[in-house]
């Protein structure tokens, strides 16, 4: 039943793409707030209900850990803003096209002229009025830890003295069923993995938002963003 309202949902979204497209420019803003109202639809579909503490920022760079492509939807939801992603996303059936039409970019984490490409990309849409989103991690993990986070990205926001925002998502089964049985990692498979959230009932998304900061170079922002998530993700008080 999920699985036909997801796809119902979907197909009006995208209907509703095609009529913003034709109605008038379309703007990083108009996209976002696309994406977001397509997220909501989603997670509504899938029985997640999302519980935030904290502020969404408003600009500047979002940065958190990943457990899986659920984060991309929770987030979108939560924040109208502009997502880093991964190359092979913009390849997936229906994910992939809703990227695209957000106005995602997208980094082949493989290529050092893509990385260099994506964050002068980065730095050009810190000017817009959109936060901008990724995942440090460079990867989506089983929940165990929080990675070391990938420097590159943070250069634009120091550079251009843009707040750096650190956000935490957690995953809670209310059966008391592990976080890692909705992260997707390793080589499973998206399309297996989807079904199995599609039949998970009763899980919430908790996101907690920290305090917009600036740093001084991009390794200290960097560390201090990885511990502040951490600390986060750990359930404690973040000082700032």
């Amino acid at each position: 039943m999920r699985a036909v309202a997801l796809a119902f949902a979907l197909t009006v979204s995208f209907i509703r793409l095609a009529l913003l497209r034709i109605r008038g420019p379309f703007t990083f803003e108009r996209r976002a707030l696309w994406l977001q109202s397509t997220a909501r639809l989603v997670i509504s579909c899938l029985g997640i209900r999302v519980q935030i503490t904290g502020r969404p920022p408003a600009q500047g760079l979002l940065v958190s850990n990943h457990l899986s492509y659920l984060d991309i939807v929770i987030f979108a939801a939560t924040v109208p803003s502009c997502m880093v992603a991964k190359a092979e996303i913009a390849r997936w059936p229906v994910f992939g096209l809703m990227a695209r039409a957000s106005g995602a970019l997208f980094v082949d984490r493989s290529s050092r002229a893509s990385a260099v490409a994506v964050t002068n990309q980065v730095a050009e849409r810190l000017k817009e009025s959109l936060p901008v989103l990724f995942f440090p991690e460079g990867t989506s993990t089983d929940g165990a830890q929080v990675l070391p986070f990938h420097s590159r990205f943070f250069v634009p926001a120091v550079e251009s003295r843009a707040p750096v925002t650190a956000a935490a998502v957690r995953y809670v089964i209310e059966d008391g069923t592990l976080e890692r049985e909705l992260c997707w990692f390793g080589d499973e498979v998206l399309i297996s993995h989807l079904w199995k959230a599609l039949g998970t009932a009763g899980f919430t998304a908790e996101v907690h938002f920290g305090e917009p900061q600036y740093f001084a170079d991009r390794r200290s922002a960097a560390r201090q963003t990885h511990a502040e998530v951490t600390a986060m993700r750990c359930g404690e008080l973040v000082l700032q």
